[in-house]
């Protein structure tokens, strides 16, 4: 299934993306895309009721706004320096275990909502990056067991102030949390529509030009590598996200010298099999 979640900011409503792309609203079936859902029997619950339901479910026009495809989840899991060769234009050697860092779940915000620049950034910064979301509780997990605590994925652009990530104090977390910072969607794609996370083209452009190309194959740490390994620090709960890390071409590392976002700005990126999305970068009010 493609999950989907629609309407205005902080009051989304669930949907799901059909097979012949018709936008379903699935309030119906009673429940948001949540902890609760993911950690309950909701998927499978929900197939049962789009299967019952879907003929007679109302439609959502392609013009209702899209939110975050999962209800605010307890943390965002990111991964630095996932790509050997972002990891070179970024000058820091390749990591020899996963760099892990959280963002702000308050920086959630639709695929295709504005980016607001914040106030006296001089370095935002885009990353395109392929999401995975927890399905079942995650703790001391192997590689081999991995892959059944994962409830699918979706695209994410994990935005960054790199003055604050990296010049002001050398804790990542506060140049990742801004509002705005983690637009997620267009749909999670339930775990079935994604056979192989490890071969998955992406890209980002900024103004039509293109930044990053690249696939997920290129990944230093796959998926389950990373479910497990995060697993052992801390417990992973339904409806978590993980965001396993960019290909080179961000901002920082183009040459002959870096280029960040200002106002007026336009970001598309895309993931095979997880849609496509954009943002208008915007002064903070």
């Amino acid at each position: 299934m493609k999950l989907i979640r629609f309407g205005q900011a902080h009051h989304e409503k669930p949907g799901v993306i059909l097979d012949d792309g018709r936008r379903i609203d699935v309030s119906g079936f009673g429940s948001d895309f949540d902890e609760a859902f993911f950690g309950g029997d909701g998927l499978q619950r929900l197939a049962a009721w789009v299967k019952a339901n879907a003929a007679s479910a109302p439609t959502v026009d392609a013009s209702v706004r899209l939110g975050p495809c999962i209800a605010r989840p307890s943390k965002i899991v990111c991964v630095g320096l996932n790509y050997s060769d972002h990891a070179k234009e970024s000058g820091m050697p390749i990591p020899a275990e996963p760099i892990l860092f959280f963002k702000a779940t308050s920086s959630l915000t639709g695929p295709n909502d504005e980016l607001i620049i914040p106030r006296l950034s001089t370095k935002t910064d885009w990353e395109v990056e392929l999401a995975i979301i927890i399905g079942k509780k995650a703790s001391y997990v192997s590689e081999a067991q991995a892959m059944e605590h994962v409830a699918g994925y979706a695209l994410h652009n994990d935005y960054s102030e790199r003055e604050w990530q990296l010049e002001r104090g050398g804790q990542w977390v506060k140049g990742k949390s801004c509002d705005s910072f983690a637009p997620l969607g267009p749909f999670l794609a339930t775990r079935d529509e994604i056979p192989n996370p490890q071969n998955l083209p992406l890209w980002l452009t900024v103004n039509g030009v293109t930044r990053q190309n690249s696939s997920t194959a290129q990944m230093i740490f796959g998926v389950a590598q990373l479910v497990s390994y995060i697993s052992q620090f801390m417990s992973l709960l339904p409806g978590d996200i993980i965001s396993t890390g960019t290909p080179p071409g961000v901002g920082l590392g183009l040459k002959p010298e870096p280029v960040f976002l200002k106002p007026g700005d336009v970001v598309e990126l895309g993931i095979e099999g997880l849609g496509q999305s954009r943002q208008v970068a915007v002064a903070a009010a």
